[in-house]
């Protein structure tokens, strides 16, 4: 008898493709994969560090980006300040060092903190500025984070291994910690760079700018917000060589801090609907939505997608490009996998 309540299966598809799919996995209990790791066992990047290739350099084995990055802001940064340098003449301002002050202008305009103590004034530097702070603009969003976001992940071990001192955790654990929480902790991290950041450039500007404590702060906060007002600035020759790695890496740091912020909010929000997934009654129509070739019962792999799809971790879609992987495996039709169906595959 047909029930018009019934609640819609969320694995819609071909009738052929849901008993081959019942073929596949009922009658079966589910087990990790032998030759696909379980994420939990998967060695992090630390891990990765400590245990294989010891002798390996960090750059050439663990995070090729970085050396890219290194790259791109080295090329940046060595161009800018050269163009600008040759162009010194035609730009307005307070001046320290020739040279010093064409990298500062780089660092300004790639920041988009633009002071106004330093200005183009000509048609040529004015062009140079524009396309200066589009491909800064473009080099930070696209690849200084990344380094950012690396360089968090290095004090993140750091970090948990801190929080269980006292505690009898193994490495494992530790790594396990860190897994599950790991937006959570490059959250702090990032927190505490920015702490360091506040506070060291507020005593740069007392101890060496003359400035009071409140415009010092003032100052600091409107440089790392890029907001850069302009009243206050870095005008000695000193100021400016600190200037050329603080704006820099307090304009990254706060960009990594809101990044992370969203991150955990969406994690949080991600979690919840798991625990709501996991914790509510199981009813009949949840069996007949789950139940691929609907014969009346539900097997323990059918199940698991059907949570999965409901959690939001797999969609009709992903479930679809991997049946027709399988059928393109399974040469013989026979709803398994052997050996001899992978070599028929690959030789076809």
């Amino acid at each position: 008898m047909t029930n018009n309540n019934v609640k819609e299966p969320l694995l819609s598809g071909s009738l052929n493709e849901t008993q081959k799919a019942k073929r596949l996995l009922n009658k079966r209990r589910l087990h990790r994969s032998r030759s696909a790791p379980n994420t939990d066992l998967v060695p992090s990047e630390t891990q990765c560090k400590e245990t294989t290739h010891p002798k390996t350099s960090i750059f050439q084995n663990l995070h090729p980006n970085y050396k890219r990055v290194a790259i791109y802001l080295a090329v940046y940064l060595g161009v800018g300040a050269l163009i600008f340098f040759l162009v010194r003449d035609q730009i307005k301002g307070t001046k320290t060092d020739g040279i010093l002050d064409a990298l500062y202008f780089t660092i300004v305009t790639m920041t988009t903190v633009g002071y106004g103590d330093l200005v183009p004034d000509s048609h040529l530097t004015k062009l140079l500025a524009c396309a200066f702070v589009f491909s800064g603009m473009a080099l930070i969003g696209l690849t200084v984070s990344k380094a950012a976001d690396y360089l968090v992940e290095k004090q993140e071990l750091l970090l948990v291994k801190a929080m269980h001192v006292h505690q009898k955790v193994d490495s494992t654990g530790i790594l396990r910690e860190l897994e599950t929480n790991k937006t959570r902790y490059k959250l702090f991290v990032v927190f505490f760079l920015l702490l360091v950041l506040f506070t060291a450039g507020t005593i740069f500007l007392v101890t060496v700018e003359k400035l009071d404590v409140i415009d010092a702060f003032y100052c600091v906060c409107s440089t790392i917000t890029t907001l850069g007002y302009g009243d206050k600035s870095f005008s000695t020759q000193a100021g400016r060589i600190f200037a050329v790695f603080w704006i820099l890496t307090g304009t990254i740091t706060l960009a990594q801090f809101f990044l992370y912020i969203a991150e955990l909010n969406t994690e949080i929000r991600q979690k919840e609907l798991v625990k709501w997934v996991l914790t509510r009654k199981v009813t009949n129509l949840d069996l007949e939505a789950a139940d691929l070739d609907e014969d009346g019962t539900v097997g323990a792999a059918e199940f698991v997608i059907y949570k999965l799809k409901e959690m939001g971790k797999i969609s009709q879609e992903d479930i679809s490009l991997v049946m027709q992987e399988f059928e393109q495996l399974d040469v013989d039709d026979s709803g398994t996998l052997s050996p001899s169906d992978i070599t028929l595959a690959h030789s076809t």
